[in-house]
């Protein structure tokens, strides 16, 4: 396996690039979230990409303009669908073999991917996309706050702080009271993501991270009847865990293959 760093270029802009080499005509755009660059968390796209380039797709990881290596101003996910057009044209000049290119993103890539509508792409994985609006409060969505409470229900530490008189009961019912409301207001975005892949022809699947509180606020603005949607258990937001990282890994080779 082979890994080329290179530069492309994007609306004047010259952008950071990086292609892990592979002889399969199926292949992994992989669009990194928030302000991280294209390496990702502890190098963890990174080491994704030479896994699965090394199961034989080749993968093309990018710096958005104003991240990383690339220049240009950073004007956040919502606006970067050229530079991930820009991406696909440089993935397929530099592996002219390729027939189809799937993309992955986490967080708000996965939002960049639905808000662009999956132009010029040929199927969609997204994982934990992000449907909190900017401008919201940090108060986290019932679904979230419910999920927190049946995990302390799980441990026997937490029952006898509760039992002993170690828990703030105000702070309780108040966690209690928003728990138990049923739904969340829909976001604009969640709609706007929804309304861009509404015409979407290829696959799609979501990956949720089941601890993760952007997929929590997912499922409470996407419907839960889609069966589309897998659920990594006990999965943090990147992935982390030895068993998550295996489920992700295999979930994207699944997609790829079919």
């Amino acid at each position: 396996m082979k890994r080329l760093s290179l530069t492309f270029g994007c609306q004047g802009h010259q952008l950071a690039g990086t292609l892990d080499m592979a002889p399969g005509t199926v292949g992994l755009l992989i669009v990194s979230g928030g302000n991280e660059i294209r390496s990702g968390t502890f190098s963890g796209q990174s080491k994704l990409a030479a896994r699965i380039a090394a199961a034989g797709f080749p993968v093309f990881r990018f710096d958005r303009r104003g991240i990383g290596d690339s220049d240009g101003e950073n004007r956040g996910f919502r606006n970067s669908r050229k530079d991930i057009a820009a991406a696909i044209e440089a993935f397929k000049a530099l592996a002219p073999q390729l027939e189809r290119v799937i993309a992955f993103g986490n967080c708000d890539a996965a939002s960049a991917l639905m808000l662009s509508e999956g132009d010029d792409l040929d199927g969609l994985i997204l994982s934990n996309p992000w449907t909190i609006e900017d401008d919201s409060d940090d108060t986290p969505p019932p679904a979230a706050v419910r999920s927190r409470y049946l995990e302390k229900l799980k441990n026997p530490k937490e029952l006898w702080r509760l039992i002993t008189g170690g828990v703030n009961l105000r702070k309780l019912a108040a966690g209690l009271k928003q728990a138990s409301t049923t739904r969340d207001e829909i976001t604009e975005l969640a709609i706007n993501m929804r309304d861009g892949i509404a015409h979407f022809n290829g696959p799609v699947r979501f990956l949720l991270a089941s601890t993760d509180r952007t997929a929590q606020a997912f499922e409470a603005n996407w419907p839960s009847q889609d069966d589309r949607i897998y659920r990594c258990n006990g999965a943090s937001h990147a992935y982390v865990e030895p068993e998550a990282r295996e489920w992700l890994e295999q979930q994207i080779l699944e997609v790829l293959r079919t």
